[in-house]
Protein backbone atom coordinates (compact mmCIF):
# COMPACT_ATOMS: atom_id res chain seq x y z
CA UNK A 1 0.00 0.00 0.00
CA UNK A 2 1.51 3.83 -0.90
CA UNK A 3 2.63 5.54 2.14
CA UNK A 4 1.23 9.31 2.83
CA UNK A 5 2.22 11.40 5.64
CA UNK A 6 -1.19 12.40 7.34
CA UNK A 7 -0.27 15.77 9.56
CA UNK A 8 -3.04 15.61 12.56
CA UNK A 9 -3.06 18.50 14.57
CA UNK A 10 -6.54 16.78 16.55
CA UNK A 11 -8.88 18.99 14.94
CA UNK A 12 -11.80 18.75 12.82
CA UNK A 13 -10.16 19.42 9.52
CA UNK A 14 -7.10 17.18 10.31
CA UNK A 15 -9.76 13.92 10.84
CA UNK A 16 -11.55 14.17 8.31
CA UNK A 17 -8.03 14.78 5.68
CA UNK A 18 -7.08 11.38 7.50
CA UNK A 19 -10.72 10.39 6.45
CA UNK A 20 -9.89 11.13 2.94
CA UNK A 21 -6.28 10.01 2.61
CA UNK A 22 -7.52 6.38 4.08
CA UNK A 23 -10.36 6.60 0.94
CA UNK A 24 -7.91 7.32 -1.37
CA UNK A 25 -6.26 3.95 -0.66
CA UNK A 26 -3.24 5.30 1.39
CA UNK A 27 -1.26 3.92 4.37
CA UNK A 28 -1.58 7.03 6.64
CA UNK A 29 1.92 7.93 8.83
CA UNK A 30 0.39 10.30 11.33
CA UNK A 31 2.46 13.47 12.29
CA UNK A 32 1.47 15.68 15.05
CA UNK A 33 3.93 18.75 16.04
CA UNK A 34 3.73 20.39 19.48
CA UNK A 35 4.71 24.13 19.24
CA UNK A 36 4.05 25.47 22.82
CA UNK A 37 0.00 26.29 21.68
CA UNK A 38 -2.25 26.74 24.43
CA UNK A 39 -4.13 23.31 24.14
CA UNK A 40 -1.19 21.33 23.71
CA UNK A 41 -1.84 18.35 25.88
CA UNK A 42 -5.84 18.36 24.68
CA UNK A 43 -4.80 18.03 21.15
CA UNK A 44 -1.56 15.35 21.65
CA UNK A 45 -4.13 13.36 23.45
CA UNK A 46 -7.14 14.21 20.08
CA UNK A 47 -3.93 13.00 17.99
CA UNK A 48 -3.59 9.67 19.64
CA UNK A 49 -6.90 9.04 19.67
CA UNK A 50 -7.53 9.54 15.95
CA UNK A 51 -4.59 7.66 15.06
CA UNK A 52 -6.10 4.57 17.73
CA UNK A 53 -9.09 4.41 15.30
CA UNK A 54 -7.57 4.19 12.31
CA UNK A 55 -4.79 1.62 13.62
CA UNK A 56 -2.17 4.37 13.09
CA UNK A 57 1.40 2.12 13.34
CA UNK A 58 3.22 4.90 11.77
CA UNK A 59 3.18 7.92 14.12
CA UNK A 60 5.74 10.52 14.73
CA UNK A 61 5.08 13.31 17.28
CA UNK A 62 7.83 16.68 17.28
CA UNK A 63 8.26 18.88 19.48
CA UNK A 64 9.03 22.85 18.09
CA UNK A 65 8.64 24.68 20.80
CA UNK A 66 10.94 27.24 19.63
CA UNK A 67 7.44 28.71 17.86
CA UNK A 68 6.59 29.58 21.50
CA UNK A 69 10.11 31.22 22.19
CA UNK A 70 9.88 33.16 18.92
CA UNK A 71 6.06 34.19 20.17
CA UNK A 72 3.72 36.58 18.52
CA UNK A 73 0.75 34.31 18.28
CA UNK A 74 -2.07 34.43 20.71
CA UNK A 75 -1.92 30.55 20.85
CA UNK A 76 1.78 30.55 22.06
CA UNK A 77 2.53 34.03 24.30
CA UNK A 78 -0.14 33.99 27.30
CA UNK A 79 0.24 37.76 26.98
CA UNK A 80 -1.95 38.06 24.25
CA UNK A 81 -5.42 37.45 24.46
CA UNK A 82 -7.49 34.77 22.04
CA UNK A 83 -9.53 37.11 20.14
CA UNK A 84 -13.54 36.35 20.59
CA UNK A 85 -15.03 34.76 17.33
CA UNK A 86 -16.13 36.60 14.69
CA UNK A 87 -17.37 35.76 10.79
CA UNK A 88 -16.46 39.47 9.93
CA UNK A 89 -12.84 40.17 11.12
CA UNK A 90 -10.38 41.95 8.74
CA UNK A 91 -7.21 40.66 8.60
CA UNK A 92 -4.54 38.31 10.00
CA UNK A 93 -5.87 37.44 13.54
CA UNK A 94 -3.99 37.50 16.31
CA UNK A 95 -3.79 33.61 17.18
CA UNK A 96 -1.77 33.17 13.58
CA UNK A 97 1.24 31.44 14.02
CA UNK A 98 4.12 33.34 12.10
CA UNK A 99 5.08 31.12 9.21
CA UNK A 100 4.11 27.47 11.38
CA UNK A 101 3.33 25.64 8.41
CA UNK A 102 5.90 25.72 6.55
CA UNK A 103 7.90 24.85 9.61
CA UNK A 104 5.09 21.73 9.55
CA UNK A 105 5.56 21.29 6.13
CA UNK A 106 9.06 20.86 6.12
CA UNK A 107 9.89 17.96 8.84
CA UNK A 108 6.40 16.39 6.89
CA UNK A 109 8.91 16.11 3.53
CA UNK A 110 11.88 15.14 5.56
CA UNK A 111 9.71 12.34 7.20
CA UNK A 112 8.33 11.43 3.56
CA UNK A 113 11.83 11.28 2.05
CA UNK A 114 13.00 9.25 5.02
CA UNK A 115 9.78 6.54 4.54
CA UNK A 116 9.02 6.72 0.91
CA UNK A 117 5.26 8.63 1.81
CA UNK A 118 4.31 9.95 -1.87
CA UNK A 119 1.96 12.42 -0.52
CA UNK A 120 1.24 14.95 2.42
CA UNK A 121 -1.61 15.35 3.26
CA UNK A 122 -2.88 18.63 5.49
CA UNK A 123 -5.99 19.87 6.25
CA UNK A 124 -5.85 23.31 5.50
CA UNK A 125 -8.91 25.31 4.40
CA UNK A 126 -9.00 29.01 2.55
CA UNK A 127 -13.00 29.19 1.94
CA UNK A 128 -13.88 28.92 5.40
CA UNK A 129 -11.27 29.72 7.65
CA UNK A 130 -10.37 32.59 10.11
CA UNK A 131 -7.51 34.29 7.27
CA UNK A 132 -4.46 32.28 7.73
CA UNK A 133 -2.23 33.29 5.10
CA UNK A 134 -0.58 30.09 5.56
CA UNK A 135 -4.02 28.55 4.57
CA UNK A 136 -4.42 29.13 1.18
CA UNK A 137 -4.47 27.59 -1.84
CA UNK A 138 -1.43 29.61 -3.47
CA UNK A 139 0.74 28.50 -0.12
CA UNK A 140 0.62 25.20 -1.48
CA UNK A 141 1.16 25.65 -4.78
CA UNK A 142 3.96 27.27 -4.08
CA UNK A 143 5.48 24.96 -1.81
CA UNK A 144 5.07 21.79 -4.51
CA UNK A 145 7.16 24.18 -6.60
CA UNK A 146 9.63 24.30 -3.56
CA UNK A 147 9.99 20.11 -3.77
CA UNK A 148 10.17 19.97 -7.24
CA UNK A 149 13.60 21.14 -6.56
CA UNK A 150 14.51 20.80 -3.05
CA UNK A 151 14.45 17.01 -2.21
CA UNK A 152 16.17 13.96 -3.39
CA UNK A 153 15.42 13.64 -6.96
CA UNK A 154 14.58 10.17 -6.64
CA UNK A 155 11.60 11.16 -4.70
CA UNK A 156 8.20 11.84 -6.01
CA UNK A 157 6.38 13.82 -3.06
CA UNK A 158 3.21 16.13 -3.09
CA UNK A 159 1.08 18.15 -1.08
CA UNK A 160 -2.22 17.08 -1.38
CA UNK A 161 -5.22 19.84 0.55
CA UNK A 162 -8.18 18.00 -0.38
CA UNK A 163 -10.58 20.65 1.91
CA UNK A 164 -8.71 23.75 0.75
CA UNK A 165 -11.84 25.62 -0.64
CA UNK A 166 -15.06 23.59 1.31
CA UNK A 167 -16.56 25.11 3.45
CA UNK A 168 -17.09 23.93 7.32
CA UNK A 169 -20.77 22.56 6.78
CA UNK A 170 -19.26 20.10 3.64
CA UNK A 171 -16.44 19.26 5.73
CA UNK A 172 -18.36 18.41 8.48
CA UNK A 173 -20.77 16.62 5.91
CA UNK A 174 -17.83 14.35 4.23
CA UNK A 175 -16.52 13.19 7.63
CA UNK A 176 -20.15 12.10 8.33
CA UNK A 177 -19.78 10.16 5.17
CA UNK A 178 -16.29 8.95 5.88
CA UNK A 179 -17.15 7.42 8.93
CA UNK A 180 -14.68 9.93 10.70
CA UNK A 181 -14.25 10.06 14.32
CA UNK A 182 -15.49 13.64 14.85
CA UNK A 183 -16.21 12.89 18.68
CA UNK A 184 -12.62 12.71 19.03
CA UNK A 185 -11.26 15.61 17.96
CA UNK A 186 -10.68 18.97 19.35
CA UNK A 187 -11.03 22.06 17.62
CA UNK A 188 -11.10 24.86 20.88
CA UNK A 189 -7.91 27.50 21.03
CA UNK A 190 -8.58 28.59 24.70
CA UNK A 191 -9.45 25.20 26.60
CA UNK A 192 -8.86 21.79 27.69
CA UNK A 193 -11.33 20.62 29.10
CA UNK A 194 -14.55 22.04 27.82
CA UNK A 195 -14.27 23.78 24.53
CA UNK A 196 -15.12 27.33 25.38
CA UNK A 197 -17.64 28.11 22.61
CA UNK A 198 -16.06 31.39 21.84
CA UNK A 199 -13.31 31.67 19.86
CA UNK A 200 -12.35 31.87 16.34
CA UNK A 201 -12.18 28.68 15.52
CA UNK A 202 -15.10 27.07 18.06
CA UNK A 203 -17.32 29.63 16.01
CA UNK A 204 -16.38 28.18 12.62
CA UNK A 205 -16.57 24.57 13.77
CA UNK A 206 -20.75 25.22 15.42
CA UNK A 207 -21.39 27.05 12.54
CA UNK A 208 -20.17 23.92 10.35
CA UNK A 209 -22.30 21.97 12.29
CA UNK A 210 -24.90 24.00 12.39
CA UNK A 211 -25.37 24.52 8.93
CA UNK A 212 -24.87 20.97 8.14
CA UNK A 213 -27.95 20.12 10.26
CA UNK A 214 -25.76 18.11 12.76
CA UNK A 215 -24.89 18.28 16.18
CA UNK A 216 -21.43 18.68 17.41
CA UNK A 217 -20.33 15.03 19.41
CA UNK A 218 -18.14 17.41 21.66
CA UNK A 219 -19.13 19.19 24.50
CA UNK A 220 -18.83 23.28 25.15
CA UNK A 221 -18.82 25.43 28.09
CA UNK A 222 -20.97 27.91 26.12
CA UNK A 223 -22.57 28.22 22.96
CA UNK A 224 -22.69 31.43 20.82
CA UNK A 225 -25.55 33.29 20.34
CA UNK A 226 -26.23 32.13 16.71
CA UNK A 227 -26.19 28.12 17.91
CA UNK A 228 -29.29 26.65 18.84
CA UNK A 229 -28.51 22.79 20.01
CA UNK A 230 -29.87 20.70 17.57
Amino acid sequence: MKKAIVLVSGGLDSCVTAAVAKDFGFEPCFLHVNYGQLTEKRELKAFNDIADFYGGEKRLVVDISYLKQIGGSALTDKNIDVEDGAFDRVGIPKTYVPFRNANILSIATSWAEVIKAEKIFIGAVEEDSSGYPDCRKVFYEAFNNLLKVGINPQNNIEIVTPLIEMRKKEIVQLGIKLNAPLNLTWSCYKSEDLACGNCDSCFLRLRGFKEANIKDPILYRQYPDFYDII
